[in-house]
């Protein structure tokens, strides 16, 4: 497909990190990208998520993206210029699977040699002592682990807006409060909304957990999934912790911040109520949450927890994102069921969009994502994938 001119229009459907990204990348190259967003600009997954920007355990198609994805976040500055800070961002703490028994450790085991097998080398496993060195506070009954070293986190409201800002300064435009109704396409793109129609060369959905309905409206069936990750926030606590944590025999991701609160989260689910653009948590299966904190810090047995917030995000059948062309509608482009762990891919996400739109290809392996395989049969899922 040849690429878009210097000076085409581009409209971004989702004002989130991946919507926001792809038009910082897009003006970058010459286009003028509007974004509009039916909500505000990152009310949904973008703003509310763990944080994590990780590369361990990622689907083995994911990770060419992650691991260039990460390059990117150690250089936010030459794409977010003075908004990089914003993000708070801090790398190289680790991110750490942990095991508390053999059982846990084995599939950890089988990653590595799989990983290996695969010309990768960025996961490790550490034993105890190691594990203890880096999380002294973990229960002594912890085993080992998996390790990805380069990882850590940011913050993922602060990050959202650090995006943005660099989005304005760069003279795209956002269009909030607006909700698409209906795509035609003739000459161009007429886009429909609750404010008026707007007009584009370029089409991108980038809408997350709705992004199969912009889908729809030209005719293309995709996924319908969609889910409610919970998280919770204690008080400020002493300093106990330097990586980020996960679970491998249990449902868990736990940092704590450089303010001292805790971050847990972990795929706990809330209620999500697409219709109502909100997401309710549920209070029974935080406390689940909450017991597995006290069992693997101890620690956290006197922490207070002083907020919970569910956000509502897109799931595929195979827990890998949908990023392609639209396989029913001319220059329209999917970026979006990210399942839970897209974060750490925006910044390399919005690059490859861009120059798929602008130069017709990929700088990195991307069919694992085309939206076309729903329709080739039944999906082979990879159990050992996180």
């Amino acid at each position: 497909m040849s690429g878009m001119r210097a000076g085409s229009d581009a409209i971004v459907i989702g004002g989130g990190l991946h919507g926001t990204c792809t038009a910082i990348h897009l003006a970058l190259k010459g286009l003028r990208p509007l974004v509009i967003e039916k909500n505000t600009v990152g009310r949904h997954a973008s703003s509310v998520n763990a944080g994590g920007v990780r590369q361990l355990r990622r689907h083995p198609a994911e990770i060419p993206l992650s691991v260039a994805a990460m390059d990117r976040w150690f250089k936010l500055g030459e794409l977010l210029g003075t908004y990089a800070p914003m993000c708070e961002f801090v790398g190289n703490v680790g991110q750490i699977a942990v095991a508390e028994t053999g059982d846990d450790m084995r599939p950890l085991q089988a990653r590595v040699a799989e990983l290996h097998r695969l010309g990768w080398t960025h996961e490790e496993l550490i034993d105890r002592s190691e594990l203890r060195r880096l999380a002294p506070a973990l229960s002594e009954h912890c085993i080992g682990g998996l390790i990805c070293r380069r990882d850590g986190f940011a913050t993922p409201y602060l990050t959202m807006q650090a995006f943005r800002l660099r989005a304005v300064e760069l003279g795209v435009r956002f269009q909030e409060q607006t909700r698409v109704v209906a795509l035609e396409h003739g000459a161009r793109w007429n886009v429909k909304t609750s404010n008026g129609t707007f007009e584009s060369d370029v089409l991108v959905n980038c809408g997350g957990a709705w992004g199969w309905q912009a889908a729809e409206m030209v005719g293309e069936i995709l996924p319908r999934g969609y889910f409610a990750p919970s998280m919770m926030v204690t008080t400020r606590m002493p300093h106990f912790l330097d990586p980020v944590v996960i679970g491998t025999g249990r449902k868990l991701s736990f940092k704590q911040t450089d303010t001292g609160t805790v971050v847990i989260g972990g795929g706990i689910m809330g209620i999500p109520h697409l219709d109502q653009d909100i997401a309710d948590t549920v209070a029974e299966r935080l406390r689940v949450s909450a017991q597995s904190c006290a069992i693997l810090f101890p620690i956290m047995r006197r922490a207070i927890i002083v907020r919970t917030w569910a956000g509502l995000e897109a799931r595929m059948p195979d827990e890998i994102p949908v990023i392609g062309p639209s396989q029913t509608a001319p220059n329209m482009w999917h970026a979006f069921g990210f399942s839970g762990h897209g974060f750490q891919l925006s910044p390399i996400v919005g690059s490859l969009l861009a120059d798929l739109i602008v130069e017709g290809k990929s700088p990195l392996p991307i069919e694992a994502f085309r939206p076309g395989r729903f329709n080739e049969g039944p999906l082979r899922i990879d159990p050992t994938a996180a």
